[in-house]
């Protein structure tokens, strides 16, 4: 299986609900460091996974709409725990969905995957992977 990563990063405010949180259960702000892999068993007719650009550039536009929000305002989270996992999830989705509207290219749509990873810290992270 072949892959490439490309990488940005967030900045979000949000709080969580139960007891297992903790102080978490507070408003904070989190830093994540965001990695998506795109992978497929063989390489396109130009000999590259996906287009790096175009996979950079819809990262980007992504996590645009996290960026700096309050994740407990926005209303597509209304009574959800965005934790490090739910949000792996959540990017990893929107990148599907930019693959299968043709967003990274046609070459994309022989994806077989995608795997979004977030590190909160240097010694904690989470991530979700998907096919295509």
């Amino acid at each position: 299986m072949f892959s490439i990563t490309v990488r940005d990063h967030i900045m979000v405010a949000h709080s969580f609900r139960g007891e297992v949180f903790g102080p978490a259960q507070r408003l904070h702000g989190a830093t994540f460091v965001v990695d998506a892999t795109f992978r497929r068993a063989e390489l396109d007719e130009d000999n590259i996974v996906v287009d790096i650009g175009l996979a950079t550039t819809e990262l980007k536009a992504v996590l645009a709409d996290l960026d700096y929000r309050n994740l407990d305002d926005e209303p597509v989270f209304a009574g959800i725990n965005t934790s490090t996992e739910f949000l792996a999830r959540y990017i990893a989705d929107r990148l599907a969905d930019r693959v299968h509207a043709g967003a990274l290219g046609e070459g994309a749509r022989g994806l077989a995957g995608i795997t979004v990873s977030l590190q909160e810290s240097h010694v904690a992270s989470a991530s979700y992977e998907r096919e295509l």
